[in-house]
């Protein structure tokens, strides 16, 4: 009989473990994943949660006012604490506003980026626009400051993050700079073209 309840209980154990997540997504990440000005439910990340089910985890430890250096510094802690398969790194929108040099941001990016890989995680890239109120020629070259990052790592890249939500107010809130509830599906979609094929890969291995 003993013998008998030690293999009901090896057989439940290896059920659960199962039916455990195979892959843990940690997104690092400033306002912009951090659901600012909602319900936290309504933001991305957690879509991206209720999107994947119990096929992975998603630990949202992004932060608001997060700029490239301070998610630099505290990334190494985060990789300690969830031993992710995936980061997603979408930091840069605030060193932007705040005029940090642009050779600082491709440094603290690139940092990340080995920083994710030496802890044996893939990564994926987000992009941001600044707003147009900031002039073409900087908005561009802060803009391809990231291009320039994914091109010399090789990470997944997506471009814009808020493609197809920044500039149109029905996606925005009254400050112009963050999208409201109804931008974030747009916004998961756009993560998920990069995402997608790399949970797949990553499932298939």
């Amino acid at each position: 009989m003993a013998m008998r309840l030690l293999i009901l209980l090896f057989l439940l154990l290896a059920s659960g473990a199962s039916t455990a997540a195979e892959t843990r997504v940690l997104v690092i990440g400033d306002s912009l994943s951090a659901a600012y000005d909602m319900p936290t439910e309504q933001g991305w990340v957690a879509l991206l949660d209720e999107r994947l089910g119990e096929r992975a985890e998603v630990i949202n430890a992004a932060i608001s006012g997060d700029t490239s250096a301070s998610a630099r510094a505290r990334l190494p802690r985060a990789l300690d604490a969830h031993a992710p398969d995936v980061v997603i790194i979408a930091v840069g929108g605030n060193d932007g506003l705040r005029g940090i040099p642009l050779a600082a941001l491709r440094g603290n990016l690139t940092a990340m980026i080995d920083q994710a890989r030496a802890a044996g995680a893939r990564v994926l890239l987000a992009g941001v626009r600044l707003p147009t109120n900031y002039g073409p020629a900087f908005i561009d070259r802060f803009l391809a400051t990231f291009q320039q990052v994914a091109d010399a790592t090789g990470v997944a890249f997506v471009p814009r993050i808020l493609e197809g939500v920044a500039g149109d107010p029905a996606l925005m809130l009254d400050d112009g700079i963050h999208p409201n509830a109804d931008a974030q599906p747009i916004i998961l979609d756009n993560i998920w073209q990069a995402l997608a094929p790399m949970l797949a890969t990553q499932h298939a291995g």
